[in-house]
């Protein structure tokens, strides 16, 4: 009975330390390292390490990797540290597609190969196979990482190729890629339809699927992570008079949606989704006219209270909240000129 009381405490204990101390934890004895490497001290250290002071951003230009700290009182990166990539790259070229729970989809873009990888315990783990499954194809393909009901990690591939679409399934669990049914519109295999990444917000993976002209189609395709079934909502009712984005931000498992409308003057409004409807949120007065080139960078991030319009030249326009924070950042693709994301320092691997 004292040995399970002392069980008990430790595991209450080392599941609250941060995920680098965790690792550095394991090499104290074989008990320990036992403890520390279940499945089940890893999901409840991953619940318990989502909080705003373990988020961090990445980093990545030509010559560098580095990950920052946050400091929310002043909207800034604290000092950096620098990432040397445990795995074979050329110049940096890493692209970052997909993220959840600190693990992080990657691509490298001279081979296409898909990896998954988390830059705190610097474990990674190779997705492609020789039957070409787990390469990636900017512009084409989409990615999603999700969870499912089973707490096993799984990677989501829509891929377009030569007008056919096929959609795959990674299974951290099992190792291996299937192909799953995908029944949508004939239209959106053509490339003048842009997929954004998948967003994983309450069980469901969320794209957006925007017609690259004005006036054109804009769709959400929701992908139900246990059932595997697909289904289309609508866009937000927003004006199509001229370009339409929509970026997708998971808020305390609320789905919201930043849409930006416009051409040479930009108006931006807030939506949150309930059931399949969309509720705007609220709207920001209209940006002052800027290069479309620059307008097409247009990224941006929620902090505590207030949530910040960006392009990759500096911070834009700035929207105080009135309501309770949200006390996140958004985690983007390009942010400030960089190739980046915002994750959470956890301890979960890419591989068991």
């Amino acid at each position: 009975m004292a040995d399970l009381r002392v069980h008990t405490i430790l595991f209450e204990i080392l599941t609250r330390v941060p995920a680098k101390d965790v690792g550095r934890s394991k090499s104290v004895c074989k008990q320990w390292y036992a403890l520390l490497s279940t499945q089940d001290f890893v999901r409840i250290h991953c619940s318990r390490s989502l909080v705003s002071s373990n988020q961090r951003v990445l980093l990545i230009d030509d010559l560098t990797c580095s990950v920052h700290p946050i400091i929310f009182q002043s909207n800034d990166y604290g000092p950096s540290s620098i990432v040397t990539f445990p795995f074979h790259h050329q110049n940096n070229d890493v692209s970052i597609l997909s993220h959840l729970n600190g693990l992080l989809c990657v691509c490298l873009n001279h081979t296409y190969e898909l990896l998954l990888w988390n830059p705190t315990t610097t474990a990674f783990k190779h997705l492609s196979t020789p039957d070409s499954h787990g390469f990636y194809i900017n512009n084409l393909d989409a990615i999603g990482l999700y969870v499912d009901a089973d707490d096993d990690y799984k990677v989501l591939h829509i891929k377009r190729r030569s007008g056919v679409l096929g959609v795959y399934v990674y299974s951290r669990e099992v190792d291996s890629w299937r192909n799953i049914p995908f029944i949508t519109r004939q239209e959106y295999l053509s490339p003048h339809f842009n997929w954004s990444a998948g967003t994983f917000c309450g069980g469901t993976l969320y794209f957006t699927v925007c017609e690259c002209w004005i006036g054109g189609t804009n769709v959400v395709i929701c992908f139900d992570v246990n059932s595997e079934q697909f289904k289309e909502i609508s866009f937000p009712p927003v004006p199509s008079t001229g370009m339409v984005q929509g970026v997708l931000v998971n808020v305390k498992n609320e789905l919201h949606m930043f849409a930006s409308t416009g051409m040479f003057e930009m108006t931006i409004d807030l939506w949150t989704l309930q059931g399949d409807y969309w509720i705007k949120v609220l709207s920001c007065p209209p940006i002052p006219p800027i290069s479309l080139s620059l307008w097409c960078d247009i990224t941006h991030y929620v902090t505590n209270g207030n949530w910040f319009v960006m392009t990759k030249l500096g911070k834009l326009f700035t929207i105080e909240m009135d309501m309770k924070p949200f006390e996140c950042f958004y985690p983007v693709t390009w942010f400030r000129g960089f190739k980046g994301a915002v994750f959470v320092e956890t301890i979960v691997s890419p591989s068991i």
